[in-house]
């Protein structure tokens, strides 16, 4: 059990370490055409902390995609053995529970995420131990998503390895989950708003986190807590509204 647990934690810690460094690195190149005078500023000065940060980012995020993948090398070391609530066979379930386990899991996740995010900006003690790596980024950079303070990695790293024990998912759709995760991660974090003002500023912008929102968090550091969805934000009183100074990519100069 101790060297599956081994080899699949190493396998899962380049799985992860490699998506990150992909989807990041493909944001960051669709930010940097959006908005130079962040991503390539002319001048050396802004040029030099930029990479300092950049690296910086990548470094607490690979070492987060180690301390992600050992909760999670063994919920699979678990399913091999049979003994998660993961399912490989779609008739095993109703179809509509694809996705509605895929909305749950969302859900869980952004309540997790924002009440423990918000705790983390409540105490101040708490704040400087885990979570001020984070706030390190100003502004933030798409290699900024899994740029956390150990403590905080896995403070996050636990739920849906446990969720998998107790909530039925098609492994069809657990990666799903994963892959909305991955991606609002990323862009939530990349300076420039890759959705439609329109959907912004619509019904979509209302209900669903996107960068300009998000932005607004990293500026004023006491609202904007949520993840995915806006309700607990709205619900508690926490919610700021969009940032300004997110705009859409590839806008035309005025």
């Amino acid at each position: 059990m101790a060297e599956l647990f081994a080899l699949l934690a190493l396998q899962l810690t380049l799985i992860i370490a490699l998506r990150y460094l992909g989807v990041s690195a493909l944001f960051a190149w669709i930010a940097g055409r959006a908005r130079p005078e962040i991503y390539r500023p002319s001048d050396p000065a802004r040029r030099a902390r930029l990479a300092s940060q950049v690296r910086r980012e990548i470094g607490w995020s690979l070492l987060s995609a180690g301390l992600y993948a050992a909760p999670a090398a063994l919920a699979f070391a678990a399913f091999l053995r049979g003994g998660t609530q993961l399912y490989t066979e779609v008739a095993a379930m109703p179809l509509w529970w694809l996705p509605a386990s895929v909305l749950l899991y969302l859900l869980a996740h952004d309540a997790w995420f924002y009440w423990s995010h918000r705790a983390m900006h409540h105490w101040p003690w708490l704040f400087r131990t885990m979570h001020a790596v984070h706030h390190e980024s100003r502004p933030p950079t798409a290699f900024a998503s899994m740029s956390f303070h150990p403590f905080e990695a896995l403070s996050a790293a636990w739920l849906y390895p446990a969720m998998v024990f107790l909530v039925p998912i098609h492994v069809g759709a657990l990666l799903v989950v994963l892959l909305i995760a991955t991606f609002m991660a990323v862009t939530n974090h990349m300076g420039v708003e890759l959705f439609p003002r329109r959907w912004v500023n619509g019904w979509f912008g209302r209900h669903i986190i996107t960068a300009s929102h998000h932005d607004l968090h990293h500026s004023r550091y006491n609202a904007n807590y949520g993840l995915y969805f806006r309700f607990w934000d709205r619900l508690f009183g926490t919610d700021a509204g969009l940032s300004t100074r997110v705009q859409p990519p590839f806008r035309k100069p005025a």
